[in-house]
């Protein structure tokens, strides 16, 4: 071959070559059979889910709300300051809620990777090698037989043209991960706050019952006295101080079952703010001083946009959107510009002289042939991978829906409840204050006495079960509402984007 074979081409040369093999390639990409495969699920809308009503309905419409606002501090508006306390400690300390932050730091971490590939990889290598060439193989002489030195050190360089947007599906995907992973801290710390404050409401509620049982202790000593008076008297036998005597043990037992709830709750309030004996030197909370939260009773109009396992499920189908269009990008030709230059020699004496240098540079061109169904059948696979996010995503908003119904079907009804309940136990009190000066009086018997006294016992447990059922409505409502999250990526306008990113990936 002539010296003059062996000279570089210009970079025109190159250009019109490089264009040439990708036009070629993406001839023969043309074959490649991506046909019968697609997604086969739809996301749901608004309407499809039920928030629009039609006229004329007894529930409130879409329309006659326009937004949602819960402070994404709700927790407040209870007016405890150690609530806000206990909230604001297991927000900076709970092992679950670090867990989720570094699921996040991991798919940043993701993004950047994938970003990685669409940009120019730079190498640099250096070996060094001593060789014995054989005398009975390819090499001549006067190689053949002799020991030499080889070195090289090169700088290799390599660019891959994003024709088909392989690298951009990669990024795309990878930072609809991140921002689901966001939104599923957000989650997170929601659901963090509710459980604490409805563990501290229902601590709250225990104490309210063991003031109760301790009423109704006290209640029953006195009683005792009486009847021991009537007995001493003759006016009543053996039989009804028996029975008032049952009612102590009773008493005290409750309260010692009570105690046990109470440290219970003690210990899941530390474990929640990730700190054994937090809530020891705190002060017992009372029902009756907790204010009411001032909370929508109706579903809000963009309840989908404001809830952060909705916002979450939203952006894994747009990942798994792009994880389709990834997969289809493997069908087609991958380019490279590869080039590299540096120094190679027999001997490491003369690896630096100008004369040992050496460069190369030119397209590098990967097409996909035969490759055994691996492409088509990855491509299946991450058709049913958008398939399950999409499903994934429709129950995610059919239990948001449910959810929201529910919370405000319960803070209705119990505001119902509470109303019936107090004239319940205004009539119970009364009746049991009857039934004690009847006994006193002689005029009724023991057995009204108790008759009386465990209806009374029963409204008063009510009047608690129900106080603390209002707050904790309170808070479910407030969670249901999406406990203020406020999406930074991902509203209306980015859920038509996928939802039509989707609809494209079927049609093809």
């Amino acid at each position: 071959m002539s010296s003059q074979t062996l000279k570089p081409q210009s970079g025109r040369s190159l250009s019109a070559l490089a264009a040439s093999v990708a036009l070629a390639m993406a001839a023969l990409a043309g074959c490649a059979d991506m046909s019968g495969i697609g997604s086969q699920a739809s996301m749901r809308d608004a309407a499809s889910v039920g928030l629009q009503q039609p006229a004329g309905s007894s529930v409130a419409k879409v329309s006659d709300i326009a937004s949602v606002d819960i402070d994404a501090q709700w927790w407040r508006a209870f007016g405890d300051p150690q609530l806000d306390a206990l909230v604001d400690q297991a927000l900076q300390g709970n092992p679950d809620l670090a867990v989720a932050r570094a699921r996040l730091a991991k798919a940043q971490a993701a993004v950047d990777v994938a970003h990685s590939a669409s940009l120019p990889q730079v190498s640099a290598n250096l070996s060094g090698t001593r060789q014995k060439f054989s005398e009975n193989y390819t090499v001549p002489e006067p190689l053949a037989g002799a020991t030499i030195d080889m070195g090289s050190a090169t700088l290799d360089a390599s660019w891959e043209l994003d024709f088909f947007g392989k690298n951009r599906a990669a990024v795309a995907a990878a930072v609809g991960t991140v921002n689901a992973s966001e939104a599923e801290t957000q989650a997170a710390r929601i659901l963090l706050a509710s459980r604490v404050t409805n563990t501290y409401i229902g601590w709250a509620r225990l104490e309210a019952l063991q003031t109760v049982s301790r009423r109704t202790l006290a209640q029953r000593e006195e009683t005792l006295k009486l009847v021991r008076d009537r007995v001493s008297a003759g006016l009543d036998t053996r039989l009804e101080l028996r029975q008032s005597e049952a009612g102590l043990p009773e008493a005290r037992q409750r309260i010692e079952a009570l105690d046990e709830q109470i440290a219970i709750a003690h210990h899941a309030l530390d474990a929640l703010v990730a700190q054994p004996g937090a809530t020891a030197a705190l002060q017992a909370p009372q029902l009756d001083r907790f204010k009411a939260a001032a909370l929508p009773a109706h579903i809000p109009a963009d309840l989908l946009g404001h809830r952060a396992d909705v916002v979450a499920a939203r952006w894994r189908v747009e990942a798994a959107t792009q994880d389709v269009g990834y997969a289809k990008t493997l069908f087609y030709p991958n380019i490279d510009l590869v080039g590299s230059v540096g120094y190679q020699a027999l001997g490491f004496k003369k690896l630096t002289d100008v004369s040992s240098m050496m460069w190369s540079f030119g397209p590098a061109v990967r097409l996909p042939i035969f490759e055994g169904g691996k492409l088509r059948a990855n491509l299946r696979g991450k058709n049913a991978d958008l398939d399950a996010a999409i499903e994934s995503y429709n129950a995610t908003v059919l239990d948001a829906v449910r959810d929201v119904s529910d919370q405000v079907v319960s803070v209705k009804s119990v505001a119902r409840q509470q109303v019936q309940q107090r004239e319940g136990q205004e009539a119970a009190e009364g009746a049991y204050d009857l039934a004690t000066q009847r006994y006193r009086a002689g005029l009724g018997t023991y057995l009204d006495v108790l008759t009386a006294e465990n209806s009374v016992l029963a409204q008063r447990r009510d009047q608690v079960d129900l106080a603390a059922r209002a707050l904790t409505t309170q808070v479910g409502l407030a969670q249901a509402l999406g406990g203020g999250y406020q999406p930074q990526a991902l509203p209306a306008e980015q859920t038509s984007e996928a939802t039509q990113a989707t609809a494209a990936t079927q049609q093809r």
